[in-house]
Parts: C-alpha cells; sequence; structure tokens
C-alpha cells in the first residue's frame, strides 16, 4: 500500500515515514503544498495524510483541488489545529478522518487500516484466496494456517495482488505500489519480486500468473 505524507515539520515527517516503513507501507513523503498538489496529479496513493498549515498551498488547498480532480483516495488530515471550525472545513473539502496532534501512531495506523477497508467496501478482517489469508488488521500474510515471512516489497506485491481477488494487475500498477518516488528501480526489479514471490507460495494450491502483455494475476492451482 502507498501512502503520501504531506508534513512540513521535517523531523516529524521523518520519523513518520519510518514508522510507516516499518509496517511496509510504501512512503513518498513531501513538504510543502506545491510538491504536494504535484505529486497527487502524476501519481497513485492508497492514503493521503496531510498537514494543514504548509508553506506555497496550504493542506485546505491541496485537497479541494484533489477532489475538484475527482481524487478519490481516502484522506487523513493530521494537524494541530483541533479548532471545530478547522475540522468542519477539513471535512467540507473532502477529508475522510482528522486526526490532532499529538497523536499516537498506533491510532494512525488503525484510521490508516479502517480506510483501506472502507475503501474496498469491506469491513470483514480477513481476506482470502485458496491457502493464502491477509489479516487485515494486522497484514500479516498465513500460507496453509502458517505465518508467511516476506520482505517489504514482496509484501507490496502479495498484498496488491491478494486485493485484486484474481484480477489482473498490471506491470505498472504494481510498480507503483511496491517503489516509491524516492526508489531506484530497474526495469526488471517487478519480476525479481514476483518471482521470489511465487517460490514462497509454491506447493500450497495458490501462484502468480502472468498474462504477457497485460500483467499479474493470482490464481489457485491444484496443491
Amino acid at each position: 500500500m502507498r501512502i503520501l505524507l504531506v508534513e512540513d515539520n521535517r523531523e516529524l515527517s521523518d520519523w513518520l515515514g519510518r514508522l510507516l516503513r516499518k509496517s511496509r507501507y510504501v512512503v513518498d513523503c513531501v513538504h510543502d503544498g506545491a510538491d504536494a498538489d504535484a505529486a497527487l496529479s502524476t501519481q497513485h496513493y492508497d492514503v493521503i495524510i496531510l498537514d494543514m498549515g504548509l508553506p506555497h498551498m496550504t493542506g485546505l488547498e491541496v485537497l479541494q483541488r484533489f477532489r475538484s480532480r475527482r481524487g478519490l483516495t481516502p484522506v487523513i488530515i493530521l494537524t494541530a489545529n483541533d479548532a471545530v471550525t478547522s475540522r468542519i472545513a477539513g471535512l467540507d473539502a473532502g477529508a475522510d478522518d482528522y486526526l490532532v496532534k499529538p497523536f499516537d501512531p498506533d491510532e494512525l495506523e488503525a484510521r490508516i487500516r479502517a480506510q483501506l477497508r472502507r475503501r474496498q467496501n469491506d469491513k470483514t478482517l480477513r481476506v482470502i484466496f485458496g491457502a493464502l489469508e491477509l489479516e487485515t488488521n494486522t497484514r500479516q500474510f498465513l500460507l496453509a494456517g502458517e505465518a508467511l515471512s516476506l520482505t517489504q516489497r514482496e509484501h507490496a506485491v502479495l498484498e496488491t495482488l491478494i486485493l485484486a481477488s484474481g484480477r489482473v494487475v498490471s506491470k505498472a500498477a504494481l510498480s507503483e505500489t511496491v517503489f516509491g518516488l524516492d526508489d531506484d528501480a530497474s526495469s526488471n526489479a517487478i519480476e525479481i519480486y514476483v518471482h521470489r514471490v511465487r517460490k514462497k507460495l509454491e506447493g500450497q494450491g495458490v501462484a502468480i500468473g502472468t498474462l504477457r502483455g497485460l500483467g499479474y494475476a493470482l490464481r489457485k492451482q491444484d496443491a
């Protein structure tokens, strides 16, 4: 899952970015409203965490411009302003949630997970594909009932594919969920991570199929 973190306090941004990456999210960090607007004009994200007090363009303006372009990504406002009028303005501009600083990082992660489930129109705590399960609260994979050990990028590949429920995911779309803007990925990087995940799924009735020219999809097969 890919997150855009918009926060002008660089110390807070660095700390929160590290925290979210440890939880296996791909995180792009920007520090002013203009850069946030540019990123949202060209990149796809699963969740946006947006500060309101930004230089060059306020968070409220970024949010309004994003929604005016029919951007549907869930937005969580993260701000020190706890005034009711500020909350109303943010929610009326199209925010999906509002969290006041200082905040508990576990609560922020719970709110991120809630937005991801809401976006999928699914309140269930597990996504199941054959012998493969994803527990959405912990984002832990189980394969045949046993915990599946994955690196961050392997996890991103498999999470994207299981949430697609067997539908084809293009190589470009998969790459967007695995690599951030600052990552220097080679042209065959996705094939490498797909190959690694395939090896970890072998013999359990779940495989990653390749549809040439189209992309990848999870497939069930005889174990």
